[in-house]
C-alpha cells in the first residue's frame, strides 16, 4: 500500500503543487504551508500577497494548537480624512456587486513576511531557499490564466485599472491595452526578482529596507497613513485558540481580536440547542433556522461591536438563543489553504490582500492591501479605527478535532461571508453527517442586510416557504465565489488523508 506524506487543499493548482512538492521532498505541513502561501502570491494575486496578512492555526504533533496572527494593524499616526487618498470602486459579482475603497489612504501595515518568517522559525525544517523556489519560478516563467482567475481580474478591474503601475503588471502581453485574459500567461518579473532577494535578505528588506521606505515615502507624499515607525515595529503575535465544543467535537479557531471564529462560535451556540440530526439538509426547517442563525449573529456583532468578548457569555447566549427559539428576528478577497501531513502536523491558513489599493510598490510588483477601506473590517465607519490595533478580521482558519479521532483542517476566503461558509460545513459534517466532500459542495445560504441569498440546489417551493420571514431574496444561477470558497483536508483516525477544494474559488486538492 502506498505510503501517503500528505495532502494539500488551496484555491489553484500552483499553490498545491508547490505544498505538495515540500511533502514530497520531506517537508512537513509547515514546510508545505510556507511554500504554498507564497506560491498563492503568484498565482493568486488578487486574493494573496506580500503586501497582505493573514492567520495559521497550527497543531504540531504531540502539541497544542495555537494561532498565529499576522493580519494587518492599523497605523499609529491618522491623517484627516480630507488629506488621504481614499475612494471607492465598485465590484461587479454579476448577480451583486460590493463597494471597495482603495488609494494610498485604505492601505494598513501589513504582516505577510513578518508571519512567513516566523512560522519558518517556529515549526520548519527545510531552508527557506528551497520554500520559495516554486513561487520565484512561476512568477519568473509565468502562470496560465485559469477560469477562476480571469474571473477575478473581471470582477475587480476598476483597481487593476487604477493606477498605471496596477495596470501595467496586470495587462495583457498581447493586448497591451486590455486586462490579462483567461489562456495567456502572466508572468511577474519583478516579483520574482523580489522575492529572490527576499530570501537572502530576510524580512529586514522590506520592514527596514529599500521597498518598505518607499512605500513610506509614497504615502507621504499621496495620502497615505504608513510611517517607518510602523513598519519597524509590527509584531506577529502567537495566541491561544479560541476552543469550543460543538456536538462530538472540538473546534479550535481564530480568537479575539479577530471577529469570525467568536461568531462561528456563537453561531454554533444558536444551533446548539435544536437538533438538525436525521433532519432533511435542504429542508425548510434545517434553512430557516440556518437563516435566523445568520440574522441573529449579523444583530450580535452589529449590538456587541464594542465588547466581543461578552458574546460568548452564557446570558448574553442564552438571551439570543430565546430570541432564535421565537423565530421572526428583523435586524471580502482572500484565500484558504489546508494542509496535513502523515506525522499529524496540521495547518490551516487564510491570506488576504483585501482587493489591493491599486499602490505598487515600485520594483517589487507588491500590490498593497486595502484593509482600511473593506466595510466589514470598519463597522463603526470609515477613518474611525482607532491607531496601532490589529484589525479585526472574518477571517477564521479552522481546526476540527472529533471524538472518533478525526481532524479536520478548514477555512474560507470571502470576506463578510466567511464566517456562513465554515459555519454551514460544520453543520453539514457534523449534524447532517455528510461525508466532507458532500458538506463542501452542498447548496449554501448567506444572510446580510436583510436580503437572503440562495445558491442553486435550494427548491424553489422551500425558498417560497421562507418568504414570510425573508421576503427578500436573490436566487443565484450558479455556486459562486460570492458563498465563499472552504477549502478542506481530514485525517481520521487512522491518519488516511482526504480533503476537497471548494470549487466556488477554483479549489484543488492534491495528495502525495
Amino acid at each position: 500500500m502506498k505510503t501517503v506524506k500528505g495532502i494539500v487543499a488551496a484555491g489553484h493548482y500552483e499553490t498545491v503543487k508547490a505544498g505538495c512538492e515540500v511533502l514530497r521532498e520531506g517537508g512537513n505541513a509547515f514546510d508545505a504551508v510556507v511554500a504554498s502561501m507564497l506560491a498563492a502570491c503568484v498565482a493568486e494575486p488578487v486574493l494573496a500577497s506580500p503586501g497582505g496578512g493573514g492567520f495559521l492555526t497550527a497543531k504540531p504533533n504531540r502539541s497544542d494548537p495555537l494561532v498565529y496572527d499576522f493580519f494587518a494593524q492599523t497605523p499609529k499616526r491618522k491623517l484627516n480624512s480630507g488629506e488621504t487618498g481614499f475612494y471607492p470602486i465598485e465590484a461587479d459579482f454579476g448577480t451583486a456587486s460590493q463597494t471597495f475603497h482603495i488609494g494610498m489612504g485604505s492601505i494598513a501595515t501589513p504582516g505577510f513576511i513578518k508571519g512567513l518568517y516566523a512560522i519558518h522559525r517556529n515549526h520548519c525544517r527545510m531552508p527557506l531557499q528551497t520554500l520559495f523556489q516554486p513561487a520565484i519560478e512561476l512568477a519568473r516563467n509565468g502562470i496560465e490564466i485559469n477560469p477562476f482567475q480571469h474571473l477575478i481580474t473581471t470582477i475587480i478591474a476598476p483597481i487593476l485599472r487604477a493606477t498605471p503601475e496596477a495596470f501595467e503588471i496586470n495587462a495583457s502581453p498581447q493586448h497591451p491595452e486590455s486586462l490579462i485574459s483567461e489562456g495567456e500567461r502572466h508572468c511577474q518579473p519583478a516579483l520574482s526578482a523580489f522575492l529572490d532577494i527576499l530570501q537572502h535578505e530576510g524580512e529586514r528588506l522590506f520592514y527596514q529596507g529599500e521597498a518598505g521606505r518607499q512605500l513610506v515615502d509614497d504615502c507621504r507624499d499621496k495620502g497615505g497613513h504608513l510611517q517607518m515607525e510602523d513598519l519597524f515595529d509590527y509584531r506577529v503575535e502567537i495566541r491561544n485558540p479560541l476552543q469550543y465544543s460543538y456536538r462530538n467535537a472540538q473546534l479550535f479557531t481564530n480568537p479575539l481580536p479577530s471577529l469570525g471564529g467568536t461568531l462561528i462560535a456563537f453561531s454554533l451556540g444558536l444551533l446548539a440547542s435544536h437538533s438538525l440530526i436525521r433532519r432533511d439538509p435542504g429542508g425548510e426547517d434545517g434553512l430557516r433556522r440556518l437563516a435566523q442563525t445568520m440574522r441573529l449573529t449579523q444583530l450580535v456583532r452589529n449590538e456587541h461591536q464594542l465588547s466581543m468578548d461578552r458574546i460568548l457569555n452564557p446570558e448574553v447566549s442564552k438571551h439570543f438563543s430565546e430570541r432564535l427559539n421565537k423565530g421572526g428576528i428583523s435586524t471580502r478577497g482572500t484565500t484558504q489553504i489546508s494542509i496535513a501531513d502523515a506525522e499529524g502536523n496540521l495547518a490551516s491558513m487564510t491570506l488576504s490582500n483585501g482587493e489591493g489599493s491599486g499602490y505598487v510598490v515600485p520594483d517589487t510588483g507588491i500590490m498593497m492591501n486595502n484593509m482600511l477601506g473593506e466595510e466589514d473590517l470598519n463597522p463603526t465607519g470609515f477613518h474611525q479605527w482607532p491607531p496601532n490595533h490589529r484589525l479585526a478580521s472574518m477571517m477564521a482558519p479552522t481546526l476540527i478535532v472529533t471524538d472518533d479521532g478525526s481532524s479536520i483542517v478548514l477555512g474560507s476566503g470571502g470576506s463578510n461571508r466567511i464566517r456562513s461558509a465554515i459555519l454551514q460545513v460544520i453543520v453539514n459534517h457534523l449534524d447532517y453527517g455528510m461525508p466532507l466532500e458532500q458538506a463542501v459542495s452542498f447548496p449554501r445560504i448567506h444572510f446580510e442586510n436583510e436580503l437572503l441569498s440562495l445558491e442553486p440546489g435550494i427548491e424553489p417551493s422551500i425558498a417560497r416557504a421562507l418568504e414570510d420571514e425573508f421576503p427578500r431574496q436573490q436566487q443565484w444561477q450558479n455556486k459562486n465565489l460570492f458563498f465563499g470558497g472552504t477549502h478542506c483536508v481530514m485525517l481520521d483516525r487512522k491518519a488516511i488523508p482526504s480533503g476537497i477544494g471548494d470549487e466556488r474559488r477554483g479549489g484543488v486538492c492534491l495528495s502525495v
